[in-house]
């Protein structure tokens, strides 16, 4: 059963998230330093490169740590109570681990150091966070805590919580727009989106900006790169709404309830807009944006399809079938590729952006879930939810006459959630 369907869990997103420029910087360093390849189409590295994944593991309390370089185990090591959402800072070799606890106990954010692959310190939080926003600067981090109905706001410079403000019922997750000026958090029980406006302000980070109703079951969210609008996967049924995001510092002085009877076409705004809500296929649960935030796509988990959201136009372009019971998709940086993790046939599909179909269906282990790719794009890790390992898969294929392949599995621990990717490069 996916994560989003588990009592007192939600789908864990990407996020976290896009690569930033810093890690694309890095790739590029070592693409041009290449002079060759080697275990057959690898890239070469220089010596002071370090690329490392890292799992969540919920059932086993723990972190897996791989070796993207040198493809191995790196080792594994001791979090917090269920681990689940996992980020990587922008600008630091840092990581961040989202503990949920059990039961009544509240969860915690761990701090590990991607350098020396230890955690730094644990920061207290509230009653059932999931995911864990970092902004583009990697000063601030913002926690949703699902059972507490609040919002954390983490001070990654001074190391604890800083704000708490309040949210709907059971918040998913809080993800910070590019530009840094907006929060969209999603409350799946009340089926609302609530928006902040984010300030430099310690005393007052985030302020309550408007209320967006009509959106059951609301789980995913993603914000284009320049900041002007969110969509959000209203789970409980088969639509995603689009909003569009307020575009002066001066928007909405007090908060605002607006219902999908209100919706109002696309413009440039002060307020924060409802736009649409655009019918996809039965139970959207995930939603992938291509890096240029030109579409979005959305996996339905109970409809076995994807749809493709134009994002210029907030329209539904189609929705077509892809697998059975796709959980998260991802989409490769040259905009080319969308892969998507088949939850119920233990299988990843490349899907052709270009020429909408199907090119590869790859096996995986059971039940593959959270996605990434490495910094240079030529692999794609599959976390297994049931088997309790990582796939680790080919992206290009190998001739004109053999297709994309698996390259071997990994061990992770019990059930293994989420998975971020950080690479950097280190002092000589």
């Amino acid at each position: 059963m996916p994560l989003w369907r588990r009592p007192q869990l939600l789908s864990l997103p990407r996020h976290q998230p896009a690569r930033s420029l810093a890690l694309a910087g890095i790739a590029a360093v070592f693409l041009v330093a290449a002079t060759g390849c080697h275990r057959s189409g690898f890239p070469v590295y220089p010596s002071n490169y370090r690329e490392f994944a890292y799992v969540t593991n919920g059932g086993s309390d723990t972190v897996s740590v791989i070796d993207l370089v040198n493809l191995r185990s790196d080792r594994v090591v001791q979090a917090g109570q269920q681990p689940t959402g996992v980020a990587a800072s922008p600008t630091r070799n840092e990581v961040y681990i989202v503990n949920s606890g059990r039961g009544n106990s509240n969860g915690s954010l761990s701090i590990l150091n991607t350098e020396s692959n230890h955690i730094l310190t644990t920061i207290p939080l509230h009653r059932q966070p999931y995911f864990v926003s970092v902004d583009a600067e990697g000063k601030r981090a913002y926690v949703a805590n699902s059972g507490s109905n609040n919002i954390s706001v983490i001070d990654l410079d001074r190391r604890r919580e800083i704000a708490v403000a309040g949210a709907g019922e059971q918040p998913g997750l809080a993800v910070i727009s590019p530009d840094s000026r907006s929060l969209v958090a999603t409350n799946r029980g009340s089926g609302s989106i609530s928006i902040y406006a984010v300030s430099d302000d310690a005393t007052q980070p985030l302020r309550l900006r408007t209320v967006l109703e009509g959106c059951p079951g609301a789980t995913d969210a993603v914000i284009l790169p320049d900041s002007s609008k969110a969509f959000i996967a209203c789970s409980s049924g088969h639509q995603v709404m689009a909003i569009q995001l307020a575009t002066t510092a001066s928007a909405a002085t007090a908060p605002a309830t607006i219902t999908p009877d209100a919706a109002t076409p696309a413009r440039p705004a002060a307020k924060d807009l409802l736009l649409d809500l655009l019918d996809v296929g039965k139970t959207p649960v995930h939603l992938a944006m291509k890096p240029d935030g030109g579409e979005i796509f959305v996996s339905n988990f109970d409809g076995n399809s994807i749809s493709e959201i134009d994002t210029s136009a907030n329209e539904v372009g189609g929705t077509y079938m892809i697998g059975e019971h796709p959980v998260r998709g991802i989409v490769s940086a040259d905009n080319s590729t969308l892969w998507v993790a088949n939850f119920g046939a233990d299988s990843v599909s490349a899907y052709s952006i270009d020429d909408g179909k199907v090119t590869d269906n790859v096996r995986t282990g059971s039940a593959p879930d959270a996605l990434a790719l490495s910094a240079a794009g030529n692999l794609l890790l599959a976390v297994d939810s049931r088997s309790g390992d990582v796939a680790v898969i080919r992206t290009q294929a190998r001739s004109d006459y053999q297709s994309r392949s698996l390259f071997t599995l990994l061990p992770a621990g019990v059930q293994p959630n989420a998975i971020v990717v950080k690479a950097f490069l280190v002092k000589k």
